[in-house]
């Protein structure tokens, strides 16, 4: 019994951990295999080559990335340890399905065998237009097909150049200020600000399925409770709100009434069921979400975290799941990098489908919002995505993040078109103010390039 239980339990291990201990930096089983074969090339969706080994008449290997920065997060590198696909798909291209006969063939030349080569589901187009907006500035953009998970784009600024990452490593490592290493799509933790209404507003639907749309609020720039104060964004006196129009024009002030309006335990289970302070589906390293909610909090900290503000701090990925929830009708898909892997000689090794993580909200909630982030589009914070060949929805933040008046992260979260989503976008903007201003024109430049808009 107990050797059966041993094969079985080295079987299981080999199925499901296998990847896992040889992609362990101390598995010597890797230097074994780099020994063998020589590491596999990386592909866009389009067939452009993002990675690849290349070999000189001398057998020297120089691992090359043709786009330079543009990739650098997302796609990563493999020397001084790896990062992004480089490492999430290290065990094939580190591995080689050629034949037999072509195996035997290298052999006996004394040559390496080519590893397997990774396709992903990056678009290069995309990442351009993500890049070129972000520009100079600090922040992150995720763009990911709703309906199946797939990654289109993924911009970390700043980045670096995985060509010299063996010469500017020990700079990188040094640099304390600007973080570079880290993929701020989904290792960057902000606070999301105004976008997290679209939290509040879903618990509080929750809460009122029946009243909801009876909301009214007259907001006169600002709301007390006791001692604590909300201003609403540059203290605007919105005047008379129901629930969409709060949502739509963005005011802090009734959504602070909100937020004390709800029972903060179920609250809590809601924030749970979104995946905050938990494991996120995702393939790629990231950091978990955070936000207070119990019975124990003040009313002024109940009113900072309905807004998105306080102790709150989210990641642009994380709120990109959300975002393509909602988008799907309250089900999250998976999302991933790898499409396929291939053998050298074109044969098929693996391939990728989407994958359904599960339900985050029902159909009724999804829809509802849905039409609350139209709103946002169609007469609020986000018209500048209105009057396009195609439609969008979405919600525009602007995340305080210290004691400055008017410091802020600009924010958008979206999806297009309204009716029927393909494609969803998440962008964070490090420290540039209004996610109206700044955050949504950026959002509309990347859906004209998905639905190659002029």
């Amino acid at each position: 019994m107990l050797f059966v239980l041993l094969t079985g339990y080295l079987g299981r291990f080999t199925a499901v951990d296998g990847q896992k201990m040889i992609n362990n930096s101390y598995n010597s089983r890797q230097e074994l295999l780099l020994s063998r074969n020589y590491r596999g090339s990386i592909y866009a969706q389009g067939g452009e080559i993002l990675a690849e080994t290349v070999v000189d008449a001398g057998q020297n290997e120089t691992r090359e990335y043709p786009y330079g920065n543009l990739f650098s997060h997302i796609v990563g590198y493999s020397t001084q340890g790896r990062m992004g696909v480089e490492d999430l798909a290290n065990y094939y291209l580190i591995n080689t399905d050629i034949s037999l006969s072509s195996k035997v063939a290298n052999d006996m030349a004394g040559l390496k065998n080519p590893g397997d080569n990774v396709y992903t589901t990056l678009d290069v187009e995309l990442q351009k237009i993500a890049d070129d907006q972000l520009g100079l500035n600090r922040g992150a953009i995720v763009v990911t097909e709703v309906k199946t998970g797939k990654v289109l784009a993924m911009v970390s600024h700043p980045n670096f150049d995985p060509n010299e990452i063996s010469q500017i490593w020990d700079t990188l490592l040094h640099d304390t200020e600007s973080s570079v290493l880290v993929n701020r799509a989904t290792q960057g933790l902000y606070p999301p600000g105004s976008t997290f209404k679209i939290v509040t507003a879903l618990e509080y639907i929750r809460q009122n399925p029946d009243d909801y749309s009876e909301y009214s609020f007259q907001c006169p720039g600002y709301f007390k409770s006791g001692d604590s104060r909300i201003n609403c964004f540059h203290g605007t006196s919105h005047g008379q709100l129901d629930f969409e129009s709060s949502f739509a024009k963005s005011c802090n002030a009734s959504f602070a009434n909100i937020g004390l309006s709800l029972d903060r335990e179920k609250f809590r289970k809601t924030l749970d069921e979104l995946l905050f302070d938990s494991s996120l589906p995702i393939p790629l390293n990231y950091g978990e979400s955070r936000v207070e909610s119990d019975d124990g909090m003040t009313d002024s900290e109940m009113m900072q975290t309905a807004i998105g503000q306080g102790k709150t701090q989210m990641t642009p990925m994380h709120l990109n799941l959300i975002t393509c929830a909602i988008a799907n009708g309250g089900v999250l898909m998976k999302p991933y990098v790898i499409e396929r892997v291939e053998s050298a000689e074109g044969n098929l090794v693996k391939s990728f489908r989407p994958q359904t993580y599960g339900r985050l909200m029902s159909e009724t909630e999804a829809g509802i919002l849905v039409e609350m982030m139209k709103a946002v589009v169609e007469k609020g914070t986000a018209t500048r995505l209105s009057g396009h060949g195609y439609t969008a929805a979405g919600k525009t933040g602007s995340a305080e993040y210290n004691d400055t008046k008017g410091d802020s992260h600009a924010w958008f979260t979206g999806f297009a078109p309204a009716e029927d989503p393909e494609v969803c976008v998440t962008i964070i903007v490090e420290g540039a103010g209004n996610g109206g201003d700044y955050a949504v024109p950026m959002a509309r430049r990347i859906f004209d390039g998905y639905f190659r808009e002029d």
